[in-house]
């Protein structure tokens, strides 16, 4: 089970219960955590009873439920519900994981929901994701050239070009990885964390970008890059099945390389 950070000189205090409606079949217990900084009080979990029988498979379709006709209090992200937006990326039973793509049955037992970990809450399940963006923009996510575009054409790649930056392409910076990284917990301030580092490496072996040196040089830090340990919690949780942790692994040999 992952860690939470809770504000400070705070415990998680008895919830609520909200039992479900006479007559309901198929009912299964969501525990959704609750924090509202308002109010001044402590988090706490509140127990949901929730009949399954006119709700939609997924966790998410169990959660905008209980918001549309159980306690509208209830807050949370989503968008897309079909895994592109990374919105709802939450702590799902005890993983990191979009709501929007798991499916209540493939829980035993209560549905425990909880934000990502190790992050500030700005309300319910909704994290601070501020300085996440912040350090995604760090790496400079575009192409960065010096050569003027040919007149009559795009920059070209071969198909094996592109099959290079295919899979790192893919990341929707759900958070999901970076939150699942002990070493992101602890050094956040300093470690870029496995989802900015996906995307330098992106960049990196873009045959179009021109600024490999300036990124590599932007990298090789004792924190920023080599705070990585390789436990693979990132690659575990990643909902998209992309490897952050090569990335960072060929990133690392890079830098090994060109030190020769």
């Amino acid at each position: 089970m992952a860690q939470f950070r809770l504000p400070p000189n705070s415990r998680l205090q008895k919830g609520r219960f909200f039992e479900a409606p006479a007559g309901a079949k198929q009912i299964r217990r969501f525990e959704v955590y609750r924090y509202d900084p308002d109010t001044g009080e402590n988090p706490r979990v509140d127990h949901y009873d929730v009949a399954l029988d006119q709700c939609g498979p997924m966790v998410l379709d169990g959660l905008i439920k209980i918001k549309n006709e159980v306690d509208p209090t209830l807050t949370f992200r989503r968008s897309c519900r079909e895994g592109i937006c990374g919105s709802c990326a939450m702590n799902i039973d005890g993983l990191n994981t979009l709501a929007c793509t798991l499916a209540i049955d493939d829980i035993k037992g209560p549905v425990k929901v909880y934000p990502l970990p190790h992050m500030e809450v700005i309300k319910d399940l909704v994290p601070d994701l501020t300085h996440f963006y912040a350090q995604y923009a760090s790496i400079k996510p575009w192409l960065q050239t010096r050569t003027p575009a040919p007149p009559d054409r795009e920059r070209l790649q071969s198909r094996a070009e592109q099959e290079l930056i295919n899979s790192p392409s893919a990341c929707i910076l759900c958070a999901c990885c970076s939150t699942s990284c002990p070493s992101y917990w602890w050094n956040s301030d300093r470690y870029l964390g496995p989802a900015a580092l996906l995307a330098a490496y992106r960049w990196l072996v873009d045959s179009r970008d021109e600024a490999s040196g300036e990124r590599l040089d932007a990298l090789e830090d004792s924190f920023r890059l080599y705070r990585c340990h390789t436990i693979m919690n990132c690659t575990n949780s990643c909902p998209k099945d992309l490897n952050p942790a090569r990335a960072i692994a060929e990133i690392k040999k890079t830098l090994a390389v060109r030190r020769m």
